[in-house]
């Protein structure tokens, strides 16, 4: 694998990308539990992620990190949506939720 170039928030989807692209006997221990885990749970395709991370971003307000949050959960709930973007310690407005869950339910 190559050098860390830049830090950021990437999606289970786009990790599976990103390893399926290797060799899989190049792969070390942790990269292969990676592999597996991802391969098990991941609910859409990597391009389907990126694309939804840079609507969550620039429709809803979110940062990449809340971003890739979601789209890692895939909540099915407004529910569910309240009680993961209730620990970030911002006020998100009924509204924004309810697009935040149909970006979500798009890709799932």
């Amino acid at each position: 694998m190559e050098e860390v170039k830049k830090k950021q928030a990437i999606s289970l989807p786009e990790v599976k990308e990103i390893l399926q692209k290797e060799d899989p006997e190049k792969l070390d221990q942790i990269q292969r539990w990676t592999y597996d885990y991802v391969t098990k749970f991941t609910k859409t395709d990597a391009s389907s992620a990126k694309k939804a991370k840079q609507r969550l971003v620039k429709e809803c307000e979110l940062t990449e990190e809340e971003a890739v949050e979601l789209i890692n959960i895939s909540p099915t709930s407004l529910a569910e949506l309240r009680s993961f973007t209730f620990g970030w310690k911002k006020l998100i407005l009924a509204e924004n939720l309810g697009k935040i869950l149909n970006i979500i339910k798009e890709i799932s």
